[in-house]
């Protein structure tokens, strides 16, 4: 059974996307309609900006999520997924290949999620940490026991986990992780405390903006950061992904479960391979591959 997964924030890379812009003519309808969509040319700065540009908060989400989805619509018939799945942001990408969301819609949330996270960013100091080399009970029980907001939010791989929180929180809890016995605990370039309690205001107004979008039946499977697990309803879709800003993300659980319903091979669809490298790390005998799309001749 053929997995398609789609990445996250941090994929993003200076000149992404003009491949596919200069390959295809789908490609360019698609990235003309997002500049109308988002109000500003968000093809300049993905083209020929720097990597300082897209890290803003406005640009680095929907960049991440256009080059995703518009790759899959451009490989045509050969894309034919058995299942779903997208680390964070890479969950909307996901949606709008599997069908439930369109690519307007997809986008629209997207953009909204990426204002709500920096507004709530910008509320109270916050940020993530990346934890090496300890057992996530042992990384769950030190956030458990630390002062202050600090909890496990990205469940990356055996052995990665990346937990998130105020920043003194986080402090604290890097250097007990340390004395633990983590290879390392290192802190984040991140502007806030994503998939954790501090995200609450952005929850709360994501929650508004997606209960009133129209999510289609898919046609097939989401396996959802917050339950690990395949999804069909449109409605439950919908609970898990308004969810998703203040919960963990369970991305080692759903790949194990993607593994035992099924799935033979990984394919990447969007920027880099990150994702390819924690599946093989989740389960070495897993295949990967990266979509490739053909040029329009």
């Amino acid at each position: 059974m053929n997995a398609y997964i789609f990445p996250g924030q941090g994929a993003q890379f200076s000149g992404m996307g003009l491949d596919l812009y200069e390959g295809s003519t789908l490609a360019q309808e698609l990235f003309e309609q997002a500049n109308d969509i988002l109000g500003f040319s968000i093809t300049d700065v993905m083209f020929q900006g720097s990597a300082e540009d897209l890290k803003e908060t406005k640009v680095t989400q929907p960049a991440i999520f256009l080059h995703s989805v518009i790759l899959a619509k451009i490989l045509g018939n050969s894309f034919k997924p058995d299942m779903v799945a997208g680390h964070s942001l890479g969950e909307f990408s996901a949606l709008v290949a599997n069908g439930t969301l369109t690519f307007e819609d997809g986008l629209k949330l997207v953009s909204q999620r990426a204002l709500a996270m920096q507004k709530a960013c910008e509320l109270q100091p916050s940020t993530m940490a990346a934890v090496l080399g300890l057992d996530d009970d042992i990384v769950e029980k030190i956030c458990a026991t630390t002062d202050g907001i600090v909890v496990a939010a990205n469940y990356n791989c055996p052995g990665q986990l990346v937990i998130s929180g105020e920043v003194e929180a986080i402090n604290k809890a890097c250097e007990s992780l340390k004395e633990e016995g983590a290879r390392r605990a290192l802190v984040l370039p991140v502007g806030g405390a994503f998939h954790s309690p501090l995200m609450e205001p952005a929850r709360e107004e994501l929650a508004s903006a997606i209960e009133n979008t129209f999510f289609n039946k898919p046609n097939c499977p989401i396996y959802q950061n917050v339950t690990a697990s395949a999804v069909l309803d449109a409605a439950a879709i919908k609970t898990n992904l308004i969810s998703q800003l203040t919960a963990p993300v369970r991305w080692t659980q759903s790949v194990q479960q993607m593994i035992t319903d099924g799935a033979t091979l990984f394919t990447e669809v969007g920027p880099g391979n990150v994702l390819q490298g924690l599946v093989k790390k989740i389960n070495r005998d897993a295949q990967t591959a990266s979509a490739n799309y053909t040029k329009e001749a």
